[in-house]
């Protein structure tokens, strides 16, 4: 019996086109989630089933094309000797991850080495992710992990993220470099807030421009007669007088303001207390780093 591609090419039809149909064909047999999608759970532990880590990268897939940012889950049993933050960090940026000029996006890090679990926001990610909320994460995680119940854990970090970007970056939201000190406070005003601001503004312009208007008008004086107006200027008239003013006396006051040497204590002024909107991050490798971890 002859085959298909036997009787396709007995027909003349390229064998461009006949390869073209086959590669179609096969590409529709495939899974559809293989092309298109790059893998963001790394089960190297094998804590998930293979039904769990389809169900996260469904789930990571829609998160990034709600928020513009990457998203990551990564399990091991063997950190080469790196500790939990090290690993994560590492792991982050020799796999090249995250969105835009900042990196943007998060890692969850359940480590089976050091029996800790860590959450690592990268870039803009730690506006939403302060230093409260990632706690708020790890309280929900925590006690799932402890009792081996790995993919509830994750199932947290997943929603927590999409939860708080979508409650927006907190007011008063500041960014505290602990190797530095430095302080970076974020700034925004919503659309709503302009809007209310542009309304206010032109109705005090408004106000005034027509108050102004209406003072200078004279709409009184030009109901008036013409010969009362011209008596009145007419009776009027200029005098000037000659006046001194002389300098007296002259009094200066010194004061000597002192100046705050204490630098050592700026940094850890900054840094110290508790707020809800400090997110404490650090540099590495041009990225701003943040988050911590929690042993289980």
């Amino acid at each position: 019996m002859m085959d298909i591609k036997s009787i396709w090419l007995k027909k003349g039809i390229p064998a461009v086109i006949l390869f073209a149909v086959f590669f179609l064909l096969a590409s529709l047999l495939m899974p559809f989630h293989s092309f298109g999608e790059e893998t963001r759970v790394f089960d190297d532990a094998g804590l998930f089933t293979t039904e769990e880590r389809n169900s996260f990268e469904s789930q990571i897939t829609s998160m990034k094309k709600e928020m513009n940012m990457d998203v990551l889950v990564v399990t091991t049993d063997e950190t080469g000797g790196k500790s939990a933050q090290q690993y994560a960090e590492d792991f982050y940026i020799n796999g090249s991850y995250g969105v835009g000029s900042d990196h943007r996006g998060a890692l969850f890090l359940i480590d089976m080495n050091n029996r800790e679990m860590y959450i690592l926001p990268v870039g803009k990610m730690n506006r939403f992710l302060t230093d409260e909320r990632w706690n708020a994460i790890l309280d929900k995680s925590y006690e799932s992990a402890g009792k081996g119940n790995y993919s509830v854990s994750a199932q947290a970090f997943l929603d927590g993220v999409i939860k708080y970007y979508r409650a927006g970056i907190p007011g008063g939201q500041y960014n505290y470099d602990k190797e530095t000190g430095e302080i970076s406070v974020y700034r925004s005003i919503r659309w709503y807030e302009a809007l209310v601001a542009a309304a206010i503004a032109f109705f005090v312009a408004g106000t005034a421009c027509l108050t102004v208007t209406g003072q200078y008008s004279m709409k009184k004086e030009r109901n008036r007669t013409g010969n009362y107006l011209k008596a009145y200027r007419g009776a009027s008239d200029f005098r000037y007088s000659e006046k001194m003013d002389n300098l007296i006396n002259k009094t200066v006051t010194h004061v000597i303001i002192p100046r705050n040497n204490n630098n050592g204590g700026s940094g850890g002024g900054s840094g110290g207390g508790f707020s809800p909107g400090r997110s404490t991050t650090h540099s590495s490798s041009g990225r701003t780093m943040g988050g911590g971890g929690r042993k289980f």
